[in-house]
């Protein structure tokens, strides 16, 4: 059973966070998630770039072949610009239980990225994606992620989650 006293101390928690950090950390990564979601959305146009070809597109930011047919990247367009809604309005400490669960789901899925793009790069596991996603990955995708994944778990989360 959930305990009402410590579910309003991270609440109270949360609210101790500076909210000038707070709204800034909120308006960086809702920026982010709106970037990657109008991306997403410009792919599904069939358009492909910055790369010459779905294939070469696909090779370059996932590192194997996949599909950017519009019934695979619109979903995903509109989960990042949901999740840029959600995350502004956490920022500003308004959206509810709704904006808390983004803002986790969010720094999970960073720091979670991060992390396999740091085991990719040290070549723990066979990263035979090509030479343009080993750089993408090593120079863009894993730091942006893990710099994001800290934004986000230092200015958006409770600090005291699970304290008793």
């Amino acid at each position: 059973m959930v305990n009402v006293v410590n579910v309003v101390n991270v609440a109270a928690a949360f609210d101790a966070v500076d909210p000038v950090r707070r709204l800034r950390a909120g308006r960086a990564l809702a920026a982010l998630f709106a970037v990657d979601g109008l991306v997403h959305l410009y792919w599904a146009t069939g358009l492909t770039w910055p790369a010459p070809g779905e294939r070469a597109l696909s090779l370059a930011v996932l590192g194997t072949v996949v599909s950017f047919a519009p019934r695979v990247v619109l979903p995903l367009a509109v989960l990042g610009l949901v999740a840029s809604a959600a995350l502004y309005a956490r920022g500003r400490g308004r959206g509810g239980w709704f904006a808390a669960a983004a803002a986790w789901a969010v720094t999970a899925g960073l720091l979670a990225r991060g992390l396999l793009g740091l085991v990719w790069a040290s070549g723990i596991v066979d990263a035979s994606a090509g030479p343009a996603f080993h750089w993408l990955n090593l120079l863009l995708y894993t730091p942006l992620c893990l710099f994001f994944a800290a934004l986000a778990a230092t200015r958006l989360l409770p600090p005291t989650l699970g304290a008793s």
